[in-house]
């Protein structure tokens, strides 16, 4: 099973817009380096018989699939509502074509609720338009297009996101963005899978996001195979965190790909 980082950055990308001179604002990441340019977090796995699952669709949705040539997906899958994980919705539209019908989509309860509210017409059709996704909780979910899927809550600051867990082909890959506090639930979901996407947004705590040291923790509490960290700010220099992560920690960066 492969994973692929679709993005890698925090909610206003890297670099954040402004600058002196209006180029964007890097802070302590080296422009030079073109593994700092981020666009706002999402991945997609992909099975041995090229069945994918995408994870969010962010701002930069249309832009990362073209970046990584995905002309489908089976299936796609929510952790919140937050506007760089969902307002790429409308990019699925061109993908909904050719189809037999709509793309499965998933979400836990109240995020559901909220993406119905914001997108109605995305997954009711409107106006002769046809539905472009249906929406459906994750309460009795299982398989999808071949794959396991498994998934907890956890804490984003006083909201929550959804943690995924999916499994195909004898391996696993873990989700884990946007959380501010380690849970066992978390723990339980993780353990021991083969590669955990870790949210990491900077070295210092934050009261909505894992910051270094909180990502590392996680990967050794679940015994993660390898742990790539992502949702990384204009703080987080690729070269320089390379240096500091140890053996089992893999630096994200939009366009990697890593086989489980």
């Amino acid at each position: 099973m492969k994973l692929v980082m679709l993005g890698s950055g925090t909610s206003t990308g890297v670099p954040r817009l402004g600058g002196p001179d209006g180029t964007g604002d890097w802070g302590d990441c080296d422009p030079d380096e073109p593994r700092n340019r981020r666009t706002r977090v999402s991945i997609m796995v992909e099975s041995d018989d090229g069945k994918r699952l995408l994870v969010d669709t962010s701002s930069d949705c249309r832009a990362q699939l073209l970046a990584n040539r995905v002309g489908h997906i089976d299936a796609v899958f929510w952790t919140h509502d937050h506007a760089d994980h969902c307002h790429g919705i409308d990019d699925l539209r061109v993908l909904r074509y050719g189809r037999g019908g709509p793309i499965p989509g998933f979400a836990e309860t109240e995020t559901v609720r909220r993406l119905r509210q914001r997108f109605g017409y995305v997954f009711a059709g409107q106006e002769g338009y046809p539905t472009i996704c249906t929406l459906d909780t994750l309460d009795r979910l299982r398989m999808i297009a071949g794959f396991g899927v498994d998934w907890c809550q956890m804490a984003h600051g006083p909201g929550e996101t959804t943690a995924y867990r999916f499994e195909a082909d004898g391996k696993s890959i873990g989700y884990a963005t946007d959380f501010s506090a380690i849970s066992d639930e978390m723990i339980d979901l993780f353990y021991k899978v083969d590669i955990l996407v870790s949210d990491c947004l900077r070295r210092d705590p934050h009261p909505t996001h894992a910051h270094l040291a909180m990502s590392i923790e996680l990967g050794e509490q679940c015994r993660a195979g390898r742990v790539v960290l992502s949702h990384l700010d204009k703080s987080m220099d690729y070269r320089t965190l390379c240096d500091e992560v140890p053996d089992f920690v893999t630096v994200g960066y939009d366009g990697l790909e890593m086989v489980a």
